[in-house]
C-alpha cells in the first residue's frame, strides 16, 4: 500500500512538472509575440515619421528664425542682455540662465533677496542672458516660451518681477508646463499691471522668439559650462570664486571688495510690482 502511495505521489509530481513546463513554453511564446508586435509598431511609427519628414523637407520648423526683435531696453553685445539695476552701478553681475533649469531656480531662490538689495542700493547691476538648453536636452519648448514671455515683461517694464514669479513657480524639469502660453499668461497675473492685451499678444505671437534663439546661440558659442553661469565683473563666481564657495556672505564680500573706493550707482524707483 505504501509503495502504491509513493508511486501516486511521483506521478502527481511528474504531472505538475509537465504542467509547469507547458506554462513556461506558453509564456515564452506570448512574450515573443509581444516583442514582435512592439518591433512592428516601432517600424510602423518610423515609417510614419519618415513620411512626415519627407513631406516637410526634413526641416525642423522650430529652428526657423525671423528677424531678432530685442525687448525694450535690451543692452550689451547684439542687445542680448536684459539689465536690472542702475546703469552706472560700479559692478556688474552677469547671469546666464534657463527658466526650466532647476539649478537656476535654486540659485535664484537662494540669492534673490541679496541680489535685489544690492541692486536697490546701487552696488550692482545685473545683466540677464536667456538660454534654452533644457528644451534642447529634454525636448519641449518651455525654455523658449518662458524666455519670450520674460522678454515681453521687459517690454512692459516688469521683467524683474515676472522673472522672479517664473522661478517661484518653476515646474519639474521634465514637465514642459512653461511650453503652454496660457500658463505663462496666468502667472503674469501675479505681477500687478502685467496681464494686459499687449503682453498677451506678445506672448502668444512669440514676438521675441528669434531674439531668444539668438541669445541661446551666443550661450552655446560662449564656452560656458552650463546654467546658471554667474560672473562678477567677468569673473566666474558660481559655484565658487577661486577657492571660496558662493554664499550670501561671500557674495556681499566679493561685491564690497570690487566696489571699494567707488560710488554707488544712481538708483531709480523700481517699477510697480517688482
Amino acid at each position: 500500500m505504501s509503495e502504491k502511495n509513493e508511486q501516486g505521489k511521483r506521478a502527481a509530481r511528474d504531472r505538475l512538472v509537465q504542467q509547469r513546463e507547458r506554462q513556461r513554453a506558453s509564456e515564452r511564446r506570448r512574450r515573443t509575440l509581444i516583442v514582435a508586435g512592439a518591433v512592428v509598431g516601432v517600424l510602423a511609427l518610423a515609417a510614419v515619421v519618415g513620411v512626415i519628414a519627407a513631406n516637410s523637407g526634413g526641416k525642423d520648423k522650430s529652428g526657423e528664425a525671423g528677424p531678432a526683435v530685442a525687448p525694450s531696453g535690451a543692452t550689451g553685445k547684439d542687445s542680448l542682455a536684459i539689465r536690472v539695476g542702475a546703469d552706472n552701478a560700479p559692478s556688474t553681475l552677469t547671469i546666464w540662465e534657463d527658466f526650466r533649469c532647476p539649478v537656476c531656480a535654486q540659485f535664484e531662490n537662494a540669492f534673490r533677496d541679496t541680489v535685489h538689495r544690492m541692486e536697490s542700493t546701487g552696488q550692482i547691476k545685473v545683466e540677464y542672458h536667456l538660454a534654452t538648453i533644457i528644451d534642447g536636452n529634454l525636448g519641449g519648448s518651455g525654455s523658449l516660451r518662458a524666455a519670450n514671455a520674460a522678454a515681453c515683461a521687459q517690454d512692459a517694464g516688469k521683467f524683474s518681477a515676472y522673472h522672479d514669479v517664473l522661478y517661484r513657480n518653476q515646474p519639474q524639469e521634465t514637465d514642459d508646463a512653461f511650453g503652454d502660453n496660457a500658463r505663462l499668461i496666468e502667472l503674469s497675473a501675479k505681477v500687478p499691471g502685467l496681464d494686459t492685451p499687449g503682453f498677451r499678444s506678445c506672448v502668444e505671437d512669440g514676438k521675441h522668439d528669434s531674439w531668444v534663439k539668438k541669445s541661446n546661440t551666443a550661450f552655446q558659442k560662449g564656452g560656458f559650462q552650463g546654467t546658471p553661469t554667474a560672473l562678477l565683473n567677468g569673473e566666474s563666481i558660481f559655484p565658487k570664486k577661486g577657492d571660496e564657495p558662493i554664499t550670501e556672505a561671500n557674495l556681499k564680500k566679493w561685491v564690497a571688495e570690487a566696489n571699494k573706493g567707488k560710488k554707488p550707482g544712481t538708483v531709480t524707483p523700481a517699477p510697480s510690482g517688482s
